[in-house]
């Protein structure tokens, strides 16, 4: 997994010591992600360690900060404090998954993390709640996840969708995830990178838009607000045009 993951289309690879590794394979894998990240090539890496409350969270963020991965992402954050022992030369991304942090959001966010991650398994099972299709009893967290994030310029990462095999709603978790303000998803299996990369991306229509209420100012550059295609369009629309064009460029750049 370690070797395919170096081939994969996806923007981040995040080596992970905390879930999926069983307690009697903490070390080896910890020393396996350490001489891995020895040389990973160009991909951009983050490594998220175990939980400070656990025996292993502390050697995990020495070995890392040797280690040097693009950036540590913690998890189980539930405030501010949690951040403080990890902050150094290494970014620092924060998982949201428990009650808590969701009622800390604000001092998490201005906490010097640059990347807040929800963890919507680890937080629905916290909140006793089910996972339902349209995730509505998740909309609270995902608006003020957003909120906090946008507030201090952060990145903002939806969370997994589990059922591999289910490519409708994955496209549409996908969609909900970027309407509601995040700038990519997590995710578990290869098979969907392709659909998320598509989803996050701005279309050929939304470029093409984009240029048009561009141009259309730019016709008229003594407008305060203008008439295209029957709709009210302002200067808020201008500055949302050039961060989709910017983006776009940048995709397209990194292919």
């Amino acid at each position: 997994m370690l070797e395919k993951a170096r081939t994969l289309a996806c923007d981040v690879v995040v080596l992970d010591l905390e879930d999926s590794v069983a307690p009697e394979a903490k070390d080896s894998a910890r020393a396996r992600v350490y001489e891995t990240l020895r040389n990973y090539g160009a991909c951009e890496v983050v490594v998220r360690i175990n939980a400070f409350a656990t025996p292993w969270g502390r050697i995990d963020l020495e070995a890392m900060h040797a280690a040097a991965p693009d950036a540590i992402l913690l998890p189980k954050v539930e405030g501010a404090g949690d951040i403080t022992p990890v902050l150094g030369r290494i970014p620092v991304w924060a998982m949201i998954e428990t009650p808590l942090a969701v009622l800390n959001l604000p001092a998490i966010a201005a906490s010097g993390v640059q990347c807040l991650a929800l963890g919507t398994n680890d937080l629905t099972k916290a909140m006793q709640a089910k996972d339902i299709p349209d995730r509505r009893n998740l909309w609270s967290v995902l608006s003020q996840t957003v909120i906090a994030g946008r507030a201090h310029g952060l990145t903002l990462l939806d969370g997994t969708y589990n059922d591999i095999r289910d490519e409708a709603g994955f496209a549409e978790s996908c969609a909900q995830g970027r309407a509601f303000g995040f700038d990519g998803k997590t995710l578990i299996h290869p098979s969907q990178i392709v659909p998320c990369n598509r989803a996050f991306a701005p279309s050929l229509d939304e470029i093409a838009q984009a240029r048009r209420i561009i141009d259309a100012f730019a016709a008229q550059p003594g407008k305060g607000a203008i008439a295209l295609d029957g709709r009210m369009i302002e200067r808020l629309h201008v500055e949302e045009a050039q961060r989709l064009l910017a983006l776009a460029q940048a995709i397209e750049g990194r292919a």
